[in-house]
């Protein structure tokens, strides 16, 4: 682990960090529990969560309502022992040893609940190979 915490950190960064890295935060904060350390990042980060992600979330009982958009730093990537981004790999710092994965989803931004959920079934299977991988 790169942190200092003997605990793995994973960073998911989006574009407005309003849909795909705040759904992933949330299942891998459901999932892991405090057993990884979970940030979430954007490189524009938008004004708000997209409403419909969250009504996505909440269909399955995790709430990510008091979650905000936050600016990726390059500290948040320093710290982490993995970064996933979610569509600006490009925008995202690099350091050595640090895990890098880019996730290829659709990004759910003025998309429907019909058209969020498959997006965020994709999160969950992903973010269920990444707990078993660092636990």
């Amino acid at each position: 682990m790169t942190s200092s915490t003997a605990k793995p950190s994973v960073l998911f960064v989006c574009v407005h960090n309003a849909g795909r890295s705040q759904m992933a935060a949330g299942f891998l904060r459901e999932i892991a529990g405090d057993r990884i350390e979970v940030r979430s990042a954007g490189s524009m980060p938008a004004d708000k969560i997209n409403p419909v992600a969250v009504a996505a979330m909440k269909e399955l009982r995790i709430d990510i309502t008091s979650e905000r958009p936050k600016v990726l730093t390059d500290e948040a990537v320093r710290v982490s022992d993995v970064v996933i981004t979610m569509g600006c790999g490009d925008a995202c710092p690099f350091f050595p040893g640090t895990r890098y994965e880019d996730w290829k989803l659709d990004d759910p931004a003025g998309q429907g609940i019909d058209a969020v959920r498959p997006i965020r079934d994709e999160i969950r299977d992903r973010i269920e190979k990444l707990v078993a991988e660092l636990i």
